[in-house]
């Protein structure tokens, strides 16, 4: 199974830009994106169901042109939820859980901390009420995939840098922390079980030609259970993919 995961920065704008044409090409079996910024009636499903993803998982944020999470898949799930029951988050679209035979796929989109302590605040609360969610999830399903926007660079490896980024959101002590809290409850970042090179980004700011100079972060995961470590075929990270302040990260997993 290849799963891409992409925050989009609004689909509709990656459409324009090329993504059909683009995702057509590169065939994943499933398309996790994160920030839709766009309400299901904008969303164009009938071009995604003609290249082959006839099953489309929505979760799109109460106010319009914000947030969003969605899952384009060729095969339909055994078993789908939306959201993760909790109220104030659900209504930003933050989470979706797709069961496919034993795999289970969450795409979720982590908030950000960047626009001051209040929603720093809020990432903090979410952060807690997720691992929970997973740890509830993963008991009932031991094969967990969790691919989306952690907005967390989780090792001074995947920032540019770090030095100057230790009192920001994204790289804060407690927010790595969390992360390391998440790897020791039994997950695995799939990438760095392929790839332990430095300046490896997935994100980096439109200001100052970051992305030029390659001054990124690697904030976009597929984080998997220890018990699909034996399972990795591939991940990877395409840079080169520009429809997006972001770029796709891909994982691949073998069948049983």
């Amino acid at each position: 199974m290849k799963i891409i995961s992409y925050n989009l920065n609004g689909i509709r704008s990656a459409i324009g830009k090329g993504l059909f044409e683009w995702l057509e090409t590169e065939s994943p079996d499933l398309f996790c994106v994160q920030e839709t910024k766009a309400q299901p009636e904008q969303i164009d499903e009938l071009t995604f169901r003609s290249i082959g993803y006839e099953h489309i998982l929505l979760h799109s944020a109460q106010k319009k042109g914000y947030s969003g999470t969605a899952i384009f898949s060729k095969t339909k799930p055994d078993f789908y939820k939306i959201g993760m029951d909790n109220e104030f988050f659900d209504n930003e679209g933050r989470v979706i859980r797709a069961d496919f035979g034993d795999l289970t796929v969450v795409c979720v989109y982590i908030p950000s901390g960047s626009m001051g302590d209040a929603r720093q605040t809020l990432k903090m609360e979410f952060l807690d009420l997720f691992t929970q969610y997973l740890l509830n999830l993963k008991a009932q399903r031991p094969r967990l995939i969790v691919c989306g926007d952690y907005n967390i660079c989780h090792k001074a490896i995947d920032i540019n840098h770090p030095e100057r980024h230790t009192t920001v959101s994204g790289f804060l002590p407690e927010e790595r922390a969390w992360f390391d809290s998440l790897i020791e409850h039994g997950f695995v970042d799939s990438f760095r079980q392929f790839n332990q090179e430095p300046n490896q980004y997935s994100w980096w700011s439109f200001r100052a030609g970051a992305r030029a100079k390659n001054l990124g972060w690697r904030i976009d995961y597929h984080i998997v259970t220890d018990s699909l470590k034996d399972r990795l075929a591939s991940a990877e990270i395409l840079p080169e993919i520009i429809f997006s302040d972001h770029c796709p990260v891909v994982v691949e997993i073998n069948q049983q």
